[in-house]
């Protein structure tokens, strides 16, 4: 079987990856490691040079796109069916994310459709305007008449698709366990030290909850630092705004990707969740896999995977977040073992290899 795969930005991560680069990147070369022919496409940006034609066995195609947010995405997937349907290079079609049109595109093409929609609901966000959200909203109707197969990883965004569009969808998680990695420099890179910061990782939008986790955290007296990786290649004002702090306590640590993210998640103090929509996390749960203690905000999504497993503090409530991260200062011991009861759980609950299993499951069916 030919199986094709885009929505990510790239394998291995680059500049501006995120929880659907995390997905590629575990579950692509699984796919490859049972025998399918896969071919996963890559963004590049201005500038950027076009890297490894392959990556653990999954063949990489490069398609160029520009430095303008939302529209690249809309570009890239334009060239990447164009490809797929040019060259013929599958089978089976994996998309990531609601690209209904490319999906209706390659179903009339004759390509089998797979869909795999992370996080909340798209139309939701709160960084849509009110006709970008309507528009978002009508993606998603394409895109459940469009693919037959639909793999939700949020047992809430489920409920609430199957609700609104009268259909059964499939759920199947991120995974959480992390291959063993050999530890990084980068802590001395950065001049931390073991346990002596907190650490957040991701996209820095609205969503994710900075805009609460910098103001509690400048309120604390504490010699620990606060240190964020991630940000866009295209920085939003809400970004600039972000870094706009005082507090030379915190630090933003830019692009950091593979071994040196997992360093810093297993030496840090704690990791800290302050997102205000989520849908399973990836980041979650490869940080209660690591055993690191955790923050988060008390969403239903993330009290679906912690259970009482870490601290939760209350959406979008700086007062909240800080007396959490105080807590945590505190009661150290007690976190830990939270961190740890977490770990065995997890661990156990949430298996890349098993969710390798469920999507070939879905693939088989496409085909018949």
């Amino acid at each position: 079987m030919r199986i094709a795969s885009f929505g990510f930005r790239s394998i291995p991560p680059a500049s501006g990856s995120a929880g659907a680069d995390k997905f590629a990147l575990e579950f692509l070369p699984r796919l490859a490691a049972r025998g399918y022919k896969v071919t996963g496409y890559n963004r590049i940006y201005p500038g950027q040079q076009e890297g490894p034609c392959s990556f653990q066995g999954v063949n990489i195609v490069y398609q160029k796109t520009i430095n303008k947010s939302g529209i690249d995405s809309v570009i890239h997937s334009f060239k990447v069916c164009c490809h797929i349907i040019g060259k013929n290079t599958a089978d089976v079609v994996h998309i990531q994310g609601n690209n209904a049109l490319f999906a209706l595109i390659l179903k009339l093409f004759g390509k089998k459709i797979i869909l795999s929609i992370d996080g909340g609901p798209e139309w939701e966000r709160p960084k849509w305007s009110y006709i970008m959200s309507k528009f978002v909203l009508a993606n998603a109707y394409i895109a459940v008449k469009t693919a037959k197969y639909i793999a939700i990883d949020n047992v809430f965004t489920k409920e609430l698709f199957e609700k609104k569009f009268k259909r059964e969808f499939e759920f199947i998680s991120f995974g959480s366990e992390i291959k063993n990695v050999q530890e990084t420099d980068i802590l001395q890179k950065l001049g931390l030290q073991k346990d002596e910061y907190f650490l957040f990782v991701g996209r820095f939008i609205p969503d994710k909850g900075l805009q609460y986790l910098i103001p509690a955290f400048e309120k604390l007296a504490t010699g620990k630092k606060l240190v964020l990786v991630g940000g866009s290649p295209n920085p939003s004002e809400f970004e600039v705004n972000l870094k706009k702090t005082a507090d030379h306590r915190i630090l933003f640590a830019g692009f950091i990707y593979g071994d040196d993210t997992v360093t810093l998640m297993k030496n840090a103090y704690s990791y800290i969740q302050p997102s205000d929509i989520e849908g399973l996390s990836p980041v979650i749960l490869s940080v209660m896999g690591l055993g690191t203690p955790l923050i988060c905000s008390d969403i239903k999504e993330n009290k679906y995977i912690v259970h009482e497993d870490a601290i939760l503090f209350k959406k979008s409530n700086i007062d909240s977040l800080s007396e959490a991260l105080q807590f945590s200062l505190n009661n150290r011991e007690m976190h830990l073992q939270l961190a740890e009861t977490g770990k065995k759980r997890i661990l156990k609950e949430y298996s890349w290899e098993t969710i390798t299993d469920q999507y070939i499951e879905l693939f088989n069916k496409a085909v018949g």
